[in-house]
C-alpha cells in the first residue's frame, strides 16, 4: 500500500530529496499548510512548503508567507540577551536588579538573568495572587511588567523550574530594554533581523499584513472549568499560589492564541509567543548562531555552548509537582530547550525551541544544521511525543546530515 502523501512545492539541493519525501508524507497527515527549510554550514539546503487547507477563509499560502510562530518565539529573545552579553553590556549571573532596580521587590533581590532564561524565576504567570485573576490587558507592556516587578515569587527563585509561558517574554524582554534602550522588538529588528535580512518580527508591520497566514486549532481550547479540575487534580487547593498562577497562565494562553489572529495582536509586541516569521527565517537565524551566513555570525561558539548547557536538570519542579515528575520532562538551557525523547529537536547535541501546535526552529552545532518548521495546523499536544509532522523530516534530515541515530 502507498504511503499518503501531501503536494509539496520547492527545492532541495542534491543528497536532499528525502527529506523532500518525508515532508510530504508528514504533511500528508495534516490539514494545514506548512514550510520547512534547512540549512547546512549557512547554505539553504531545503525549502519546501505545502500548501494545505490554510485556515478557513485566510490568504494563499506560499514560500514567503508568514505565521504566528507560539513559544518558538521565546528562542529569538534569549538571542537578544547573549548578544548583549557577548557585547558585555549584560552579565548572565548577575542580579536581575543591577539592570531593572524596581526587580528586586517582594524577594527577588537574588534573581539572576539566567533564571529568568532558564524558567527559574517564580514567576509562570501574570496572575493577582490575593484575587486569583490574570494580569493586565494582554498587550500592555509597561503595566504587565510593572506587576511583575513587584510579585512575589510562586517558589524560591533557583531552586525549582517550571515553564514560564507566557511571563517569559516580558521578563527577559525587559532586561534586554533596560540594557540596551529600545523594545525587544526594536533589538531584533536591528541587531538580529535587519543584518540578516530576516522575515522576523515581535510586531508585524502593517506594509507586511498581506503575507501573513492565520493558524487554526484542530481541537478546542480547554475551557476555564476544564483548566481548573486539571490543576485540581494535581494536588493544589484552588487558593494556592501556584494553581492559581497555572490556572491563569492557561486562560491567558487561550486569549492570547485569539489575540494573535487580529491585526492588533499580531502589531503588538508579545514576545514570550506573539513573534511573526517563516520557516526560512527561523533556519537562517538558527544558522547565524552556529557559523557563518554571507559573511555574518550572530554568536561566538563559547556564547553558543553556554547557551545549549544544561540549567534545569538537577532542578525539581515546585511542590508538589515534584511528586508527579516524570522521565520525561522538559529541559533548558539558557533560553533554548535541549533535546528529550517527546521532543527530541536533532539529538544529542542540539538546542532549539519549539512552540505550541508544532512550530520549531533548533540547530545541531555539531554538523552545521539549522532547521525551521511553521505550520497553520495546530494539532501538536506535548504530553503525546513528537509531533508526527516532525518525525519523518527529522529522521531524514539526520539522515542526509549523516548524524547517527541515538544509540
Amino acid at each position: 500500500m502507498t504511503a499518503a502523501v501531501a503536494p509539496v512545492a520547492g527545492t532541495v539541493r542534491p543528497g536532499w530529496e528525502g527529506v523532500r519525501e518525508a515532508f510530504a508524507r508528514g504533511q500528508a497527515r495534516d490539514p494545514g499548510a506548512a514550510q520547512l527549510a534547512v540549512h547546512r554550514h549557512g547554505r539553504l539546503v531545503v525549502d519546501l512548503w505545502s500548501p494545505g487547507t490554510a485556515a478557513p477563509g485566510g490568504p494563499p499560502f506560499g514560500p514567503d508567507s508568514v505565521g504566528v510562530l507560539m513559544s518558538v518565539s521565546k528562542g529569538a529573545v534569549a538571542v537578544c540577551a547573549h548578544l548583549l552579553a557577548e557585547r558585555g553590556r549584560l552579565e548572565l549571573d548577575a542580579p536581575v536588579a543591577r539592570y531593572w532596580p524596581e526587580f528586586a521587590a517582594a524577594g527577588k533581590e537574588g534573581t539572576t538573568v539566567a533564571d529568568l532564561l532558564a524558567h527559574r524565576a517564580g514567576l509562570p504567570a501574570f496572575a493577582d495572587e490575593a484575587a486569583g485573576v490574570t494580569g493586565p490587558a494582554l498587550f500592555d507592556r509597561d503595566a504587565r511588567v510593572t506587576a511583575l516587578a513587584a510579585m512575589r515569587p510562586v517558589w524560591e527563585p533557583g531552586t525549582a523550574f517550571l515553564y514560564h509561558a507566557l511571563t517569559y517574554g516580558h521578563l527577559v524582554g525587559e532586561v534586554v530594554r533596560r540594557v540596551s534602550g529600545v523594545s525587544v522588538g526594536e533589538f531584533l529588528a536591528r541587531e538580529v533581523a535587519g543584518p540578516l535580512g530576516l522575515d522576523l518580527w515581535f510586531g508585524l508591520p502593517r506594509r507586511e499584513e498581506h503575507r501573513f497566514v492565520p493558524q487554526f486549532a484542530v481541537r478546542p481550547a480547554p475551557t476555564a472549568g476544564q483548566i481548573a479540575a486539571a490543576v485540581g487534580g494535581l494536588g493544589l487547593a484552588p487558593g494556592d499560589r501556584l494553581a492559581i498562577a497555572l490556572r491563569a497562565s492557561a486562560a491567558e494562553l487561550a486569549d492570547a492564541t485569539e489575540a494573535f489572529g487580529t491585526r492588533a495582536g499580531r502589531a503588538g509586541e508579545f514576545p514570550a509567543a506573539g513573534g511573526i516569521g517563516n520557516a526560512r527565517s527561523l533556519s537562517r537565524l538558527y544558522a547565524a548562531l552556529i557559523g557563518l551566513v554571507d559573511g555574518t555570525r550572530l554568536l561566538s561558539p563559547a556564547t553558543v555552548d553556554r547557551a545549549r548547557s544544561p540549567h534545569t536538570d538537577h532542578l525539581p519542579p515546585p511542590a508538589p509537582l515534584d511528586r508527579l515528575d516524570g522521565p520525561d520532562r522538559s529541559r533548558f538551557g539558557l533560553g533554548f530547550e535541549l533535546p528529550r525523547p517527546g521532543e527530541p529537536l536533532l539529538g544529542e547535541g542540539s538546542f532549539g525551541h519549539a512552540g505550541a501546535g508544532g512550530r520549531l526552529g533548533m540547530a545541531h552545532p555539531a554538523s552545521g544544521l539549522a532547521v525551521g518548521y511553521v505550520c497553520t495546523a495546530m494539532s501538536w499536544e506535548p504530553s503525546a511525543g513528537p509531533d508526527p509532522r516532525w518525525t519523518e523530516w527529522t529522521a531524514a534530515v539526520r539522515e542526509a546530515a549523516g548524524i547517527p541515530e541515538a544509540p
